[in-house]
Parts: structure tokens; sequence; C-alpha cells
């Protein structure tokens, strides 16, 4: 993990935080480039030899660079769990759902209480989400920690959203980076750097996982060591997750 590139944040950081592209090594860029036009239907913003950067409308939210013949990182190695692009509303993300179900794909489904997401892997096995929030009023908080869960989704409901018959026709504006989720190898380690250093905020506990944020978000970050306590980052010739960027306004950029 590099170090943030800028001076360290204070104790709390700005409320503005946003999350800017992820960027992942992959196997073979054409594939990948293919797999998310289709399938998130992302938009190719730019691309040079070996390196690609995808978005929403001219919003960058993957920079994907090529490693040929790269292999999958061994079980058990820390890095990226899933990477979230989050749709602007619930009937944008039926429509996604209608046109994955075309495509033939199966996807994981979870109600987390604050949103309902979906889940898939890329053809290197980098997790991802798609997801919609709820309104924040409809959050339930215990003092500083909110309410999650995994529960099943209502799915007549979400294909029954007004808007949601419409054809999906590749990612709406106003859809953004919501946030990603790491495998950890040492959760406590982990989190001290997180609130100590960087000045987040814990605001949910599962076991295994904590979900952190800063102006009171469900999570801008999630970190678990399901399946990787005591693990090490994976091999730099294995695909995988590289960085991620955020902006706190009015601090400058910087990534992790």
């Amino acid at each position: 993990m590099t170090q943030p590139q800028l001076s360290l944040p204070p104790d709390r950081l700005p409320k503005q935080l946003t999350l800017g592209p992820v960027d992942l090594s992959v196997s073979d860029l054409e594939r990948s480039v293919a797999f998310y036009q289709q399938v998130l239907g992302m938009a190719v913003l730019e691309q040079q030899p070996g390196t690609a950067t995808l978005g929403a409308g001219a919003l960058p939210l993957l920079q994907l660079t090529g490693r040929p013949g790269a292999r999958p990182a061994p079980a058990g190695s820390s890095g990226l769990y899933h990477f979230a692009v989050l749709l602007p509303t619930r009937a944008d993300l039926g429509r996604w759902v209608r046109h994955v179900a075309k495509l033939g794909l199966r996807v994981g489904q979870s109600d987390h209480l604050v949103s309902e997401a979906f889940y898939l892997s890329d053809p290197d096995g980098h997790g991802i989400e798609v997801y919609r929030d709820r309104p924040r009023s409809e959050w339930q908080w215990d003092l500083d920690q909110v309410r999650m869960a995994s529960d099943p989704i209502d799915i007549p409901g979400l294909l029954s959203e007004p808007g949601a018959e419409r054809p999906f026709d590749g990612l709406p504006d106003g859809t953004v980076m919501g946030h990603v989720h790491l495998r950890v190898g040492d959760l406590a380690a982990t989190e001290s750097f997180y609130r100590q250093v960087l000045g987040f905020d814990v605001v949910a506990r599962w076991p295994g996982a904590l979900f952190i944020s800063v102006g009171g978000y469900h999570h801008h970050l999630g970190l678990n060591t399901w399946q990787s306590e005591g693990g090490r980052p994976p091999r730099k010739a294995a695909p995988g997750w590289r960085a991620c960027t955020f902006s706190c306004l009015p601090l400058p950029i910087w990534s992790i």
C-alpha cells in the first residue's frame, strides 16, 4: 500500500470525501475493456497501448493496465475484495439487473438495509458490486454505528420500480465509485492505520470485518479478513488492485 500523496490529514477528514478511479491490472486488456463495456455499460474515455480509462459520461471510474499472461493471485492473499459502482436511482439498478439477466449472467445479491447490491466478477476475478443507496433518512443508527445486513432483495419490487422497464444503454450520468472493499491480513493494524493515521470513522463492525467512512456515509471502505487472515499482498505479476483515489476538498487528491 502506498502512502497518501499529501501531508497527512487532520483528526477528521472533510465531509466532502469522494472516491475517484480504481486502478486495476488485468491479464488481457482488450478482453477486460469489452467486459466492462458490455456488462457494466462503461464507456471508454481513453485508450492507449497497454492502458484504458473507462467511466460513466465523462467521469473516470476505472483505470486498467494490461499485464499479458499474468496469473491470478494465490488464495488467501490480501488485496481487492470488490469495488462498488453506485447508480443514482433504484430504477437505474433495475434496468441494469434486467440487462445482465438478458446476458445470461448469474449475480449475487444482498439487501444491506442502507443499500441494495448485486455482485459479480470480471474475467480476472476482480470483485464488482453494483448498487443503489436508500435515502439517508431511512438508514438506522445505534449511536455511531449504522445498521447493515445481508438480506434478500425484493427482486419483483426492484424490477417493477417505475422506469426500470426502460432499456439499459450504459451507465447513467451521476454514476460514481461508491466504495472499495479490501481483503487485509491484520484487521486491528488496518483499523489503527485508517482511523489514527488517515482519520476515518468506523461506522459498522461485523465478525472479521469493519466499515469506515467520513461524513456519516455507510462506508467508503470495507475491510475484512474473511479469506485473508495473515495473508500477504499478491506478487506484482498477478492481476489485481493497484490503487484507488480519494478527493477530500479542499485538500488535494490522494491515493492508497
